[in-house]
């Protein structure tokens, strides 16, 4: 059975945000990880995450603001400041909580760029920004999102994604492969990690339709599971799903019966 991290920024929003480390403990989980953090949690997050005893297993860099439709900064030349001022920030959040993967959203088409010309500069920072970990030893990873939640964003599939890290020619720039995205996208779940494992850093999951615990939608998760532990692939399974239940704890029932 693969290792199991708890995503606090869709996990756990019952409790305020630096109470979710200690929620994820308390359920049994030795891992967390999370989006970018609130403003107001930045200060705390680490006493939080040591007080809890927990991993971080991924963090993701600042996307921008989500909630109006940003998928990361890293792209569009009128927001590359912002993330290059993020990245030294984040990098030292990551050094405290331990954390060793970070993850960057490449962003949403700009339409004054061509789209070769979208992703060289998304390259270009991938590549800086993979630059700046290794300096603290930690990686960066880039994964593929659907279109149907996250509009015209650049990588949309898992070959797409490869391609990119490829691309950047860096062996610490990896893939993010996440179940829940690509199921919507293009399907073929298994042979597809098999494909990829070599370039997979991460792996999320959470069932189709709509962003569910294991066990409410069409995947075939005791298979999906069974098969990435078969494959070898030794690093965490991050949980990224929205509970259909009223709370965290009863949404974590599937777990209890794989376990």
């Amino acid at each position: 059975m693969p290792r199991f991290a708890a995503n606090i920024s869709l996990l756990f929003t019952e409790a305020p945000f630096l109470e979710r480390p200690a929620l994820a403990a308390r359920a049994g989980f030795s891992a967390i990880e999370l989006w970018w953090p609130p403003a107001d949690a930045l200060d705390r997050l680490e006493d939080a995450v040591r007080d809890a005893g927990v991993e971080v297993a991924l963090l993701n860099f600042d996307a921008g603001d989500m909630a109006a439709g940003d998928r990361g900064l890293l792209s569009d030349p009128a927001r590359l400041d912002a993330f290059r001022a993020n990245v030294p920030v984040a990098l030292d959040l990551a050094s405290r909580l331990g954390c060793t993967r970070l993850n960057a959203l490449v962003g949403v088409r700009v339409p004054s760029l061509t789209l070769e010309e979208q992703l060289e500069l998304a390259r270009e920072s991938v590549a800086w920004a993979a630059g700046e970990a290794a300096v603290v030893g930690a990686s960066v990873l880039v994964e593929a999102l659907n279109t149907f939640e996250n509009g015209a964003y650049l990588l949309t599939r898992t070959d797409e994604a490869r391609r990119f890290v490829d691309a950047v020619g860096r062996a610490d720039v990896l893939l993010q492969y996440d179940a829940y995205h690509m199921q919507r996208m293009e399907g073929n779940l298994s042979e597809t990690l098999r494909a990829h494992l070599d370039r997979i850093g991460h792996i999320q999951i959470a069932d189709v339709p709509g962003r569910g615990e294991p066990g409410t939608g069409e995947i075939r998760f005791d298979f999906l599971l069974a098969e990435i532990d078969r494959l070898g692939y030794d690093g965490w399974v991050g949980l990224e799903y929205r509970p259909s239940t009223g709370s965290t704890e009863a949404s974590l029932a599937w777990l209890r019966r794989a376990g």
